[in-house]
This record gives structure tokens, sequence and C-alpha cells, in this order.
């Protein structure tokens, strides 16, 4: 079998097996140890590809800055990166609120209950700003604080790039990329066995029962990240690089298959980083920080959550969102991406804040949460798809995405 065909497969035996655990033998003592026991086994597998995340990152982005030969191309990279990302977030929440007024979801649901959901608090402005900034490098590092290994990972690269003699210093970071990238290799080769331990984990806990009171919620919003991932997604990679969408998603198919079983861009990155450099043809300089940038403040798929939880959430309540509401939902969701980066819970912060900026009770999260894993998985796979796509704009538009690679291969 090809990779992606055993992926495939043991995505659907997790699904499938967790689901009859979850109807047929939840009462079962030996059948509960067995899911037990895969449920470890998956989370080493997840702790595996987390435990490459920030050497990954950091030998990969300090080659792509020193190999960068004209230093204003790296300004040139962060300034697309981060608009490309508040632009496609934007366009993401504005769909979601288009389509949930449109169809009414939230409207005569009778979901109303006393549940309670207490929401963590968010970072203030300031916050944000200085935790960008790392005091420590090596407790960034072990917290694992993405932005703060991105500025570090980035001020090394330019030392190095600014030493008279740095040759031997760029080949052991080269090197070290290219060790970090065959222990992936290594650890990726056991992602069917870990997914099919994954999914029966979690299918074997929540199953599809869960969907029957939300369906109208779970569907639409499935229906809007499947339009947004896909035809936003393929309209922008058309429209200015002139790729062909559907051998995008083709060579994209494994990550986006990985992502949905994670649940976890970080998880994913580095696959996805891989793979953008391996056989979307984008330049390492432009994938090394575009990637983890992207794994860390790109949130198109939270950002449609956000906005189809806000009106059913205020249908269900009743209450009327004026078009100022809307347009603060908009820019709340868009700036929130940014600063709640790497929080953990971010995206039940993020929907606690633009509740809370309409005057809707936050309470309503918990007439969501119990299908909110299930669209997580959906989510993710629309975010990695949004990273990849944005870095193959970046790549193309800094004249070095390899077209070679990309057709090559199919």
């Amino acid at each position: 079998m090809s990779y992606t065909t055993r992926i495939l497969l043991s995505m659907l035996l997790g699904i499938s097996f967790g689901s009859l655990i979850n109807v047929f033998f939840l009462d079962y003592n030996l059948i509960l140890f067995l899911v037990e026991i895969l449920s470890a086994l998956g989370a080493i597998f997840i702790s595996s590809l987390k435990l490459m995340v920030v050497p990954l990152v950091f030998f990969s982005l300090v080659t792509g800055v020193a190999q960068i030969t004209d230093s204003s191309k790296l300004g040139s990279i962060s300034i697309k990166a981060i608009f490309l990302y508040l632009a496609t977030t934007s366009i993401a929440i504005s769909l979601a609120l288009f389509f949930s007024n449109l169809f009414n979801i939230g409207s005569g649901a009778g979901l109303i209950s006393e549940a309670e959901f207490l929401a963590p608090s968010p970072p203030s402005l300031k916050e944000v700003f200085i935790n960008i900034f790392p005091t420590n490098p090596i407790a960034s590092m072990a917290n694992g604080e993405m932005l703060q290994i991105i500025v570090f990972s980035l001020l090394v690269g330019m030392g190095v790039k600014s030493l008279s003699s740095s040759a031997n210093l760029i080949n052991f970071f080269v090197s070290g990329n290219n060790l970090m990238l065959r222990i992936v290799e290594l650890i990726i080769w056991f992602a069917p066995i870990g997914i099919f331990c994954l999914l029966t984990d979690i299918f074997s806990q929540i199953g599809f029962s869960v969907i029957y009171d939300l369906a109208g919620y779970f569907l639409l919003l499935v229906a809007v990240l499947l339009f947004h991932g896909i035809f936003v997604y393929s309209f922008f990679l058309y429209s200015f690089t002139k790729l062909n969408p559907i051998v995008f998603f083709s060579k994209l198919k494994e990550v986006i298959f990985f992502a949905f079983s994670t649940s976890s861009s970080s998880a994913t990155m580095p696959l996805t980083l891989k793979t953008a450099k391996d056989k979307l043809g984008v330049d390492q300089s432009v994938a090394s920080f575009t990637i983890p940038l992207g794994a860390t403040i790109n949130m198109d798929g939270t950002a449609i959550m956000q906005g189809v939880a806000t009106v059913f959430i205020s249908q269900v309540y009743g209450v009327d969102l004026t078009t100022t509401d809307f347009l603060m939902v908009i820019l709340t969701a868009t700036l929130a991406s940014i600063g709640t980066a790497g929080v953990p819970g971010v995206g039940l912060i993020m929907l606690a804040m633009v509740l809370q900026q309409v005057g809707l009770p936050v309470e309503g999260i918990a007439l969501i949460i119990g299908v909110d894993r299930l669209l997580d998985m959906v989510r993710t796979s629309v975010n990695v798809c949004g990273d990849s796509m944005i870095a193959c704009l970046i790549s193309s538009s800094e004249n070095n995405l390899s077209q070679e690679i990309f057709y090559g291969d199919r």
C-alpha cells in the first residue's frame, strides 16, 4: 500500500472500531483496558511528534535565515506572512457569519440549559507584546513558546549570517536540520499505528451520538470549513501564483489526514514543513518561517467556528446582532488570533472574548462544547492547508518556489 492509503485505512479503522466500542462495549472491562493501552500508544505518538517541533523549527529557521543573501527579504517575508494570515482569518469569519445568518441554525433550537462555562482570562495587549520576546530561550524551548522560539531563531540566524567566517557554522545548522528531518521521517513511518490508536480512543469516548442534538450547527460549520479550505484557498493559490489547486491538495493529502487525526497544528508541523519543502517546492527560507508562524497564529478554522458559534448562540438566546456587532466579531476574532497565540485552550478563549464583545452569555459555550472535539479535527485540517497555501504564495512572490518540485512526481 502507498503511505497515503495506509493513513486513510488507519483513520477509517480507528473511527469504526472506536464507534463500535462506544455503542456496544463500554461495559466490558477488558475492552476498556484495551482502549487505555491504545490511548497510551496514541499519546506517545503525539509526544514523539511534539518532541521534534522545537529543534526542527530552530534548526530550520536558523538555516533559512543564515542562507538569505538579501537581508531585506526577511522583512518582506514577515510582513507578507502576517498580512496574509490576518486577511484569510478575516475572510473566514466573514463567511461564517454570512452562512450562519443565511440558514438560521439556532432559531427554535430549544437548547438553553443551566450549564456553566468558565472562560480562562485572555492576556492583556501589553502581555502579548512582551511575551513575544524571550528572556530565557532555553525556558521558551522547554515550554514550547513558539513565537519566542521564532524570535530567538531569527536572531541566531541573523547573527550567524553576519559573521565573517560562518561557513562551518552554517554547515552545522544545515546538518542539524537534516538530522531533525530524518528523525521526523522515522517517527512518521509509525503514523498509521499512531493514528489508529488516537482515533479509536477519541471515538470510543464521544461516538457520533453527540452530533444529533446539534446537527444543524455541526453540519453548517463543517460545510463552511470545507468551503473556505477548498474554494477560498484555491482562489488565492491560483490568483496569486497560477499554480494548480488540484495538484496542491493532492500533494498535501497526507498532511490533511495527519492534521485531522491529531487535531494539532503543532504536532503536524514537522510533516507540514517537510511537505512544503519537498513536495510543494517552497524555499527553505520561506517555509521555515511561515509554517511555524502559521501553526501559531493562523486560525482560520477557529475563526469560522467562532463566527458560526456566535450566531448560533445569539439565535438560541433570542438576541439580535446588529451590523456593528458583526463588524466587532470580525475585528475581535482576527486580532485575537495573534493576541492569544500559543495560549492553551486558545479557541475557547477567543470565543469567550467574541461573545463578551457583543454582549452574549459566555455560558452559551457549554451548548456546543460536546461536539467541539470532532469539529476541532476538521478545523486543524483547514489550518494546515492555509499554512501551506500561504507558504506557496510568499515563496512564489519571492521568486524562489520550485515549479519542478510542485508539479513533479504526481
